[in-house]
């Protein structure tokens, strides 16, 4: 069956952290009149969708992912008036609004809460998950965000302890009580009344609890290895409160839905987002991301770097996922993210804008929606923050505080965020060289990296060769491109350990994507015979003899279009399979099969 053609497949989603975007009156947070003035910036990259980080009501223990008032914008975002312009400003531009929700939890401050936490007999009590103390200690689960690791907080007014999957200010809802979930699908009504086009749902799969609450720390250990995440993922009414939720409050609106599907694996993607499901549209997976990180209580990355050959199979086996029904995204970074130059490519001097402009290409020429995040146009890098005391990020002051309680090397740790932390990717938006990067006239709310004063929106401008006007012609490209949307994607010398390799083809036309992942040299034998220059070409050289072409590090090429029906040159190839088992073989000291 054909992928049918809607907005939301074809869309480049640009994702806006609005707290470090544009700061529009001194106090060193960026708000709604920032982006507002940005207006004519977004439509210049030629993206279609914004992704809005949260702007709700709330007290910022987890930057606005706890809210305390759906109906409301945040203080220092400014008011409703300013969402209304910013709405109106955006569609006058035709691109469309993803606002981030959160409905796993609120704020501890809003008012459901406070009004739960104060009696066992309060309406509003069933609005959150309880355990009543004179039952005893509740069953053992883990909070991301808490130093105790313990998700379960005592209340004294109640006498019982409240569920927190996140911070102990982020009380968790009960889904499995109707009148929450009403409540819920009122508020999604009202945004979607507004004219806005969708919403990114936060922890979505998290909603459903098991509420006979058994111990399953075994489980875990055994059937999900430790990861937490994998179970929380599982409720037993997930899907059926996913269906209620569409039928509820989507149908009769023109609108998309973007979830995060953390603890999902593959083999359940369809189950989210196959169409006659009628559950989500699309959601964004953490297979590829967790890639060249070792199994640590945090994000510890692995000194051997980024193996290409297990990121082609996580992204080609995703791909054919959503071959004939649902649909995909992909990216490489975003506000729970380092930045995507640093973790994925080169951001020394020598390659940082090569690297960039090649994990550009790769985005907007794979089978999927492509998100990006703020700065990546410009390709931003990691503040690398030296101190503790430079971070804002609650998961990483958090995990600090609990290695130093445990006498960990809090050294090592510190040295491992400035590859991982997901301050790295909050950083303010380099908009020009001056002292505060044009983000803001006051004290920013977190330190701008010193490398504004060369790496930034204005001075990108004025070079047809940087990285920004390197993604708006990319860009440009996969809007006249239908096959680079809905094209049939087709890997090429998948154990090959520094070159990925794929086509995309439609009805006549195929199109031949050549990446260099590394920042060495590599000789590589293209796997059909072009006659012309490549279509694009992120350097300005170009060394081919025959169908061999010899790629500088971090070159990226489309070459085409070819014929749909043109013969390879070569079968697929075997010599790096053989290395690469061989290679494993020795790891393992076992055969690959």
């Amino acid at each position: 069956m054909p992928q049918k053609n809607i907005w939301w497949k074809e869309g480049i989603i640009y994702q806006i952290y609005p707290r470090s975007f544009k700061d529009s009156n001194g106090d060193g947070i960026g708000d709604l009149k920032g982006i507002i003035s940005k207006l004519d910036y977004l439509a210049q990259l030629g993206i279609d969708i914004v992704w809005l980080n949260p702007v709700y009501g709330s007290p910022n223990d987890d930057n606005g992912y706890d809210i305390s008032d759906y109906y409301s914008i945040m203080k220092e975002f400014g008011s409703m008036e300013d969402f209304d312009e910013l709405l109106k400003g955006l569609h006058d531009r035709n691109i469309r609004l993803l606002m981030d929700l959160v409905v796993n939890h609120t704020s501890d401050e809003h008012y459901w809460f406070r009004e739960a936490r104060t009696s066992r007999n309060n309406p509003y009590y069933n609005y959150y998950h309880w355990w009543p103390a004179e039952k005893g200690k509740p069953p053992f689960r883990h909070s991301h965000f808490d130093i105790s690791g313990n998700a379960w907080t005592y209340n004294k007014a109640t006498d019982s302890y409240y569920l927190h999957y996140f911070s102990e200010k982020m009380p968790d809802l009960n889904w499995e009580n109707e009148k929450t979930r009403q409540e819920i699908y009122e508020m999604m009504r009202f945004w979607f009344k507004k004219g806005i086009d969708g919403f990114r749902l936060d922890a979505i799969c998290y909603i459903s609890k098991d509420t006979t609450w058994p111990d399953v720390r075994e489980e875990i250990k055994v059937k999900y290895d430790n990861d937490w995440a994998n179970y929380y993922a599982h409720g037993p009414h997930l899907h059926d409160y996913l269906r209620e939720m569409h039928e509820q409050t989507l149908d009769g609106f023109d609108v998309t839905t973007l979830g995060e599907a953390s603890g999902i694996d593959i083999n359940e993607a369809l189950l989210f987002v196959k169409e006659d499901r009628k559950q989500l549209h699309m959601l964004y997976h953490f297979e590829g991301m967790m890639l060249g990180y070792e199994k640590s209580g945090y994000k510890r990355p692995d000194p051997r770097g980024i193996n290409l050959v297990k990121l082609k199979k996580v992204y080609t086996a995703w791909d054919q996922v959503f071959e004939q029904d649902g649909w995909g995204t992909i990216y490489l970074g975003n506000h729970d993210q380092p930045r995507m130059v640093s973790r994925w490519g080169n951001d020394t001097e020598q390659f940082r804008d090569t690297s960039a402009k090649m994990l550009i290409t790769f985005l907007l020429t794979m089978r999927a929606t492509p998100i990006f995040f703020q700065g990546d146009e410009i390709g931003m890098t990691n503040i690398r923050f030296k101190k503790i005391e430079d971070y804002r990020d609650i998961e990483t002051i958090n995990m600090y505080k609990y290695l130093q309680s445990q006498n960990e090397d809090l050294e090592r740790f510190l040295k491992d965020q400035q590859i991982s932390a997901r301050d790295n990717g909050r950083t303010p938006l380099q908009w020009n060289a001056t002292p505060n990067a044009g983000f803001t006239e006051g004290k920013p709310w977190l330190k701008i990296n010193d490398d504004h004063t060369y790496l930034n929106v204005e001075a990108q401008e004025k070079d047809d060769r940087s990285v920004l006007q390197f993604f708006r012609q990319l860009v440009l490209l996969r809007k006249h491109k239908p096959l680079l949307v809905y094209g049939r994607y087709e890997l090429f010398d998948a154990y090959h350990p520094q070159v990925y390799c794929y086509t995309r083809s439609l009805e006549n036309e195929k199109l031949l994507i050549v990446l260099n992942f590394f920042a060495k040299e590599v000789a590589y034998q293209l796997p059909y015979e072009v006659d012309t220059e490549p279509l694009v070409n992120n350097l300005l050289t170009f060394q081919m003899d025959g169908s061999i072409v010899t790629l500088a590090p971090y070159q990226a090429l489309i070459f085409g279009p070819l014929p749909a029906d043109v013969a390879p040159l070569r079968e697929q190839e075997t010599i790096f399979y053989k290395q690469y088992t061989d290679t494993k073989e020795k790891e393992s000291g076992e055969p690959i099969l």
